[in-house]
């Protein structure tokens, strides 16, 4: 596996700007082994026929430009190809990807992904809650559509902010079905014309809840197919550097305006609740070395059921069992496991107290 590059190396990159060009070339210019995430938003080859209009015979702004027009599915795919290799090369070992796409491409760039090495970890469907009706009634209303969230490889350690995702969510895990309305109303930004700066926008609460979930304040996040600077606005208020990629200049000129009206957020509104995986492992043994519970110190079952008594090794006995705090709770209680930090409690002047207050206050002597 190839080494991360130094922070000398980190420095080299354009950190915060819209690189204006091809986004293969603009890649494949950029060191290897550098970015954190890539987030990518590429044309999604609509394959449109004619003009669509609504019943009021009003035309329908669709998506016609040309950089969504490919002569084939096979010039398509080569193009999915070319992007994507440009993109692992540039993907640290740990880093991770994320794209989006409708019916049209996603499955063509899902296989692609898996071609190229990367692994899948989810795909996440994004529900719209206002998507545009099917006006000639011949087909189901598009209302959805999907994204592809893959490591660089099997095994990377990618970012998952776990607790983040649940604390967005009300305290509930964070479904793979995400309801969030398209990009309307004064977020939908405008050329000088009134008309619609870019068809594709894509709302910030969805750019908002993967780089919360999926990157770390000071991360860098790159965007190939940058448009009118989503992925860069969200990163600038959330504080990670981004590189935007675009070679259309009207929508260089607007993501710029854009980005300089972004403000970030302060360093305490940055902080996201932490995993307890992620908090410095201590072992139970420690609490005995420390003297904070001594041997032969009884500690007690929180439903008051059960006892058992400290040893000078850090392992409990109890009167048909002795093991670790979580072995000696999970025979206690038939079952076939227990965490022993919420499960034991020792007494101090006559009260209860749960064990893992010692540990968290080992914890916060670390920081």
């Amino acid at each position: 596996m190839a080494k991360t590059k130094s922070p000398a190396a980190q420095q080299a990159l354009p950190l915060n700007q819209i690189l204006a060009g091809d986004c293969i070339e603009m890649m494949n210019s950029l060191p290897e082994n550098s970015i954190d995430l890539i987030f990518a938003d590429p044309p999604y080859n609509l394959q449109l026929r004619g003009d669509l209009h609504r019943p009021d015979n009003s035309k329908v702004d669709a998506v016609d430009d040309a950089w969504d027009q490919f002569g084939s599915f096979s010039h398509y795919d080569g193009f999915t190809r070319d992007w994507l290799t440009a993109a692992r090369r540039i993907l640290k070992p740990n880093g991770a990807i994320w794209v989006i796409g409708s019916y049209h491409n996603v499955f063509r760039m899902g296989a692609e992904l898996q071609n190229q090495g990367f692994w899948i970890l989810n795909d996440v469907v994004w529900r719209k809650s206002n998507p545009m009706p099917n006006f000639r009634g011949k087909r189901l209303t598009n209302a959805h559509e999907t994204l592809i969230w893959a490591s660089k490889s099997e095994g990377a350690k990618y970012t998952f902010n776990y607790e983040a995702l649940k604390s967005l969510n009300e305290g509930v895990q964070m479904r793979s079905d995400w309801v969030i309305p398209i990009c309307n109303g004064g977020e939908r930004l405008k050329d000088s014309n009134g008309d619609k700066a870019h068809p594709t926008q894509k709302p910030e609460a969805l750019l908002h809840r993967i780089l919360v979930g999926t990157t770390n304040p000071g991360d860098v996040i790159l965007d190939p197919f940058f448009g009118t600077g989503t992925t860069g606005a969200v990163a600038k208020m959330l504080g990670r550097d981004f590189i935007g990629i675009e070679r259309e200049a009207a929508y260089r000129e607007v993501a710029l305006k854009r980005l300089a009206r972004v403000r970030k957020f302060d360093k305490e509104a940055l902080e996201v609740s932490t995993s307890k995986r992620a908090e410095p492992r201590v072992p139970f043994g420690q609490l005995v070395e420390r003297g904070m519970l001594r041997p032969g110190e009884e500690l007690y079952s929180l439903n008051g059921r059960h006892k058992a008594k400290v040893r000078a090794d850090g392992t409990l006995i109890g009167d048909d069992v002795k093991g670790s705090i979580h072995q000696v709770g999970a025979h206690l209680e038939g079952a076939p496991s227990c965490n022993g930090w919420t499960y034991w409690t020792f007494k101090r002047d006559g009260k209860q107290v749960p064990i893992d207050l010692l540990r968290q206050q080992i914890r916060a002597e670390m920081n």
